[in-house]
Order: C-alpha cells, then structure tokens, then sequence
C-alpha cells in the first residue's frame, strides 16, 4: 500500500528528479509511439530541469514544484508545478494566455501510473493556487495519452490545434478558473 507524501523538492532532490524527469518523458513518448525523436525527448527533459532549476533559483516564486514521494521508502513517484504560461501556449493563443499561470510537468512514474496520485497532486495544486489568490489558470497538452485524462477532468479544450505535431497529432490547450474547479475525486 502506497503512503504519499506530497511536499515541496528540497535541494537533495534535484538529482533525483532529473533521473525521475528522464524516466518519465522517456516512457511518454515511447507510449506515444515517438521514441526516434531523440532530440524533442533531450529537450523537454532539459526544459523540465530548467523549470525545477528556476523553482530552486526563486525560492518557488517564478516556478512552484510539488512533489509525491512514496514515504515507505522516500522515492520521488510524481510531480506537478505552476509557472508563467509557456511560449508555446503563448504562440498558440496570439499571447491571449500570457498573464496566466500554466499548470504542468503533471508525471507520475510509469510504475505508480492510474493509482490516483496525479490526480492528488492536482488537488493539492488547485489548493496551493486558491491559497495564492491565483483564479485563473491554463494547461496544455501534445501528449494524445494526457489529452484523454485532460479531457476526463476539465472537459473539451478551449484551444485546438489540428494535426500541430503532424498528422493526427493534435496540441491541446485548456483555460480554467480555480473556483470553478471541484476537489477530483476519480483518477
């Protein structure tokens, strides 16, 4: 039985989270049946070490982490932060998003995946952004596996790109307001 721990990253988790980041996106895109994109996999895995980086850098005011670890034997099994919507949402919506915080880097190791932890860690974030005075929020998705949860949880997207990635590849983009936005209580 899984005892989760949801806590921000401390310093000796960046090592970790990096190897945890890699397991992850790895594994992603492997499901997505894009395993050959080496290059795209290198740079979303840097891009997630520059967002924790820039968590640590600020102290969790330009980009706030949350971690779930598995307290039987500390291991990192999730994750999921807010930061400054990302430039690709930016570029998708003509900037409409620019001044909402985008929540993401939602992952949970493939070994702990559809236990409910993601789905603790967004309540938990939707907590965090309520406690900030933060009312609204953005999500986007490429990932056609997260899309289908995305969908299950928030409903359609208010945002649209067909065949973005390619064909039959479509970028997901979803606008949501946190008091609009019940505790979930289905993974």
């Amino acid at each position: 039985m899984l005892n989760i721990e949801i806590r921000r990253p401390r310093s000796g988790d960046k090592i970790e989270l990096n190897q945890f980041f890699s397991t992850v996106i790895k594994d992603t895109y492997a499901r997505e049946g894009l395993s050959e994109l080496f290059d795209e996999i290198e740079n979303e895995i840097e891009n997630k070490k520059q967002y924790l980086k820039c968590d640590f850098d600020s102290n969790g005011r330009n980009r706030y982490f949350l971690i779930a670890s598995d307290k039987n034997d500390n291991k990192i099994i999730g994750t999921i932060e807010y930061g400054p919507a990302s430039e690709l949402i930016n570029s998708c919506t003509g900037s409409i998003l620019k001044e909402l915080y985008e929540v993401g880097t939602v992952f949970v190791h493939p070994d702990f995946q559809h236990r409910g932890i993601g789905t603790l860690l967004l309540n938990v974030m939707f907590l965090t952004l309520l406690n900030r005075g933060i009312k609204e929020f953005c999500l986007d998705s490429g990932y056609t596996n997260a899309q289908k949860v995305w969908k299950k949880k928030f409903g359609e997207p208010d945002y649209l790109m067909k065949d973005y990635w390619g064909e039959g590849f479509d970028h997901m983009i979803w606008r949501r307001w946190t008091n609009d936005i019940p505790i979930i209580f289905n993974s």
